[in-house]
């Protein structure tokens, strides 16, 4: 490209961004990118003006110094990108990023006024939980061609179609009726018996008795489009829905390169050519998902040795050992016993070179593990516990629950909880159609943004860390380790399964495929 071009289109790309550049800034610039082929240009520039907004800028001038620091950051992240094809992401190395509306973009944490996460949240910690979880479901539902407003002076039949989303706030400052109004809020019960609804400008009583719910688990503290009128400080809600989902290639066309998932690269691992034609060169890759492996039990080490022996002639790229590991896990030789189990399990994989040499083993704690109850995100086994299998199977990671796995440009989330029992019971009215669970949890998750969108008493978390929990953008895929039936469900190309309770339902697994992004129901039919 000519150098008058390129000059002109890299000061354009950071005018759009309200950033001026200096004359020997542009000249560096246009001489650094002189080599980049046109396809990859608007990324690499792109990376450059993320890159140089991370720094500290005091006003919307650009220095040469920041454009050097950006550019050098950008390359180094490539090389990085390179070098790390698998990565496994505790919860508390995940990042924080939060949405600035006046900016319209996801600011990391360091350049917001919010203190450093803490175990021992504060009440401000409590009240940001929702209004974080409220903002990315707004910020979303805007963006749906439902709610996006025609351009002023065309008004077609489409338009006709829109919608508009108000606030409670709205409807409380109304002395009149309200017909036909869309609220996007949380569900409350402030007095029992009583649901509420409720957003950041303030709460309104609902009446549900004429009410339809679309498909979905609706529980408490889950976040809704309510359709209905408002009248006599009551909203008669006439229907219920869900906020749209949205495919993770849409949320990062507006949001760029940002690495909201985490792990080593200081960009998004999607952007990354290279290492998605790796990816796909990479057929033999699998991912062996089991949850409930209970390994004080005898059956459970026999059939895990069959499946050893299964794989030892093909050793997958890892296996993803799910919680809990006792099957009766109270008692004061809790711990001990625990460390014995895991010496058996050692011993067994270490009969088999080919999957101790070139397989990975990563551990997902369950609520009944040792460890500080049943709060989310739950720590990793301790050292203490883990250190003798550690030693025997130096290619084992103990991680936190849920975690997040990293392989090539796929990301993965693994939550090891009873969720789907738990959020039917706190439904305020269930499906019609029970025999539809697995879709009806699946889009709620996806939708909710979160994988528990519950009351705080129902499943506790760490207030400070619940962004730990959101599953936005979505992933390629979530395992929800529940010991409900085994189920595949696909949605808003997002991969949701369940392996299952392993000895509960006939030591049922899946394995996944990431070249070709295909689940396999497995089991073992050795005893």
């Amino acid at each position: 490209m000519a150098a008058e071009k390129l000059r002109s289109k890299v000061g354009a790309a950071f005018k759009m961004h309200g950033l001026v550049l200096r004359a020997e800034a542009t000249k560096y610039l246009t001489e650094a990118l002189q080599a980049t082929n046109e396809v990859e240009l608007e990324d690499m520039i792109e990376n450059i003006i993320d890159a140089v907004e991370k720094q500290s800028l005091s006003c919307n001038m650009i220095e040469r110094s920041m454009v050097e620091a950006a550019v050098l950051e950008c390359s180094r992240s490539i090389d990085e990108t390179i070098e790390h094809i698998f990565n496994i992401i505790g919860a508390f190395d995940i990042p924080r990023y939060i949405y600035n509306s006046e900016r319209k973009k996801f600011l990391p944490l360091s350049m917001t006024d919010h203190s450093a996460p803490n175990l021992f949240g504060s009440a401000r910690d409590k009240a940001e939980l929702f209004r974080e979880r409220y903002i990315i479901l707004q910020q979303r539902t805007h963006r749906h061609e439902l709610f996006t407003p025609s351009a002023i002076g065309r008004q077609t039949d489409e338009s006709k179609s829109k919608f508009q989303l108000k606030t409670v706030e709205t409807l409380l400052g109304s002395s009149a009726k309200m017909g036909e109004v869309i609220v996007l809020g949380m569900i409350t019960q402030l007095k029992e018996g009583k649901f509420f609804l409720e957003d950041p400008t303030g709460v309104v009583l609902l009446d549900l008795s004429k009410a339809q719910f679309h498909s979905g688990l609706y529980t408490e503290s889950c976040f809704v489009l309510t359709e209905g009128w408002y009248e006599d400080e009551v909203f008669h809600v006439t229907a219920f829905g869900f906020p749209p989902t949205e495919p993770s290639a849409t949320t990062r066309a507006y949001y760029g390169n940002i690495n909201f998932f985490g792990g080593p690269s200081s960009t998004s691992v999607k952007s990354s050519a290279k290492l998605k034609q790796m990816e796909e060169e990479n057929e033999d890759a699998m991912f062996v998902f089991l949850s409930d492996v209970w390994l004080d039990q005898a059956e459970v080490l026999e059939n895990l040795r069959i499946m050893f022996s299964g794989y030892s002639a093909m050793p997958p790229t890892c296996f993803f050992f799910c919680g809990n590991y006792s099957s009766t896990p109270y008692g004061k030789n809790q711990i001990q016993s625990l460390k014995d189990s895991l010496k058996a399990l050692a011993d067994i994989i270490c009969e088999y070179p080919s999957i101790h040499e070139r397989s990975r083993f990563v551990f997902v704690p369950g609520s009944e593990d040792p460890g500080p109850g049943s709060i989310l995100p739950r720590p990793p086994l301790t050292e203490n516990i883990t250190e003798e299998f550690r030693q025997q199977v130096p290619f084992s990671v103990f991680t936190t629950n849920p975690c997040r796995v990293q392989y090539c440009t796929q990301e993965i989330i693994i939550f090891r909880e009873d969720l789907v029992n738990k959020m039917c019971r706190n439904c305020v009215r269930f499906p019609n159609s029970s025999l539809d669970i697995p879709n009806h949890f699946v889009k709620t998750i996806l939708s909710q943004g979160h994988l528990t969108p519950l009351p705080l008493n129902v499943s506790p978390v760490y207030w400070a860390y619940d962004y730990t929990l959101r599953t936005y953008p979505l992933p390629d895929l979530i395992v929800f380790a529940d010991k409900y039936d085994p189920f595949t469900v696909t949605n808003t190309d997002c991969l949701c399964i369940n392996p299952g309770s392993f000895p509960r339902s006939g030591f049922s697994f899946k394995v996944f495929y990431p070249s070709s992004k295909t689940v396999e129901d497995s089991k073992l039919h050795g005893l």
